[in-house]
């Protein structure tokens, strides 16, 4: 193109669309990686793409690239901007977030509409430093894919203030005798139990009546099994 060899083409194309995306990126504001939304994300991608292929381009005008640009960019703006205004195309555009944890109950609804299964809730928990679900009031699944988590009130963490009004009691694991139906042997020959003792514990008979249970714990200390049923 005007003669120029390709490997001049590509740093002019480079930087230009390096300058390009910089800008938008400035009018779209900051954003940490954690707070990204899927859309934010889907967008980020779709412009790095369309920047890194003008980069190598040397057939095609370079306000192709300009205009597909700022249309991601125009976009991405509007429904930021239509978010801010109506909390109803915001819900539509980013949705909204999703209740996982109720008073120490899991909510097996919530995790179907997040598209999460209850090792992933698992996980997420011991992340925020939570190794078992009764500890928790609320867990709520954000927009941006975070986990934010309000524990019981016996359960916040002891400030200095705390000391000489509680005993603390010695930090052990969560005992996991049953995910998602399925039995956890590694959890019972933990805790020295049978599955004969835990079908009598969750009052059952079959194993096919497992379905029903997402996730069941076990109390070493007061003998009690916690079962988070679906509803």
């Amino acid at each position: 193109m005007f003669g120029i060899p390709k490997i001049y083409w590509i740093f002019i194309n480079s930087f230009s669309s390096f300058v390009f995306l910089f800008i938008i990126s400035k009018l779209l504001g900051k954003k940490q990686i954690a707070q990204l939304e899927f859309i934010d994300y889907a967008v980020g991608i779709s412009l790095g793409s369309i920047a890194a292929e003008w980069s190598f381009s040397d057939d095609r005008p370079f306000y192709y690239y300009l205009i597909a640009m700022s249309i991601f960019f125009g976009l991405a703006f509007l429904v930021a901007l239509v978010g801010r205004k109506n909390s109803f195309l915001k819900r539509l555009f980013k949705g909204k977030p999703v209740p996982l944890i109720y008073e120490g109950e899991i909510l097996s609804k919530g995790l179907d509409k997040s598209k999460i299964d209850v090792n992933d809730l698992l996980s997420m928990l011991r992340e925020k430093g939570y190794f078992d679900p009764q500890d928790v009031a609320y867990a709520i699944f954000e927009t941006s894919g975070q986990l934010s988590v309000l524990p019981k009130g016996e359960q916040k963490p002891i400030v200095i203030g705390d000391v000489d009004k509680r005993k603390i009691k010695k930090a052990s694991l969560t005992n996991v005798l049953v995910v998602d139906g399925a039995i956890s042997k590694s959890g019972l020959n933990e805790i020295g139990k049978s599955t004969s003792w835990l079908f009598k514990k969750l009052k059952i008979k079959e194993k096919s009546e497992l379905k029903t249970v997402i996730l069941a714990t076990y109390e070493d200390e007061n003998d009690k099994l916690n079962v988070h049923y679906k509803h």
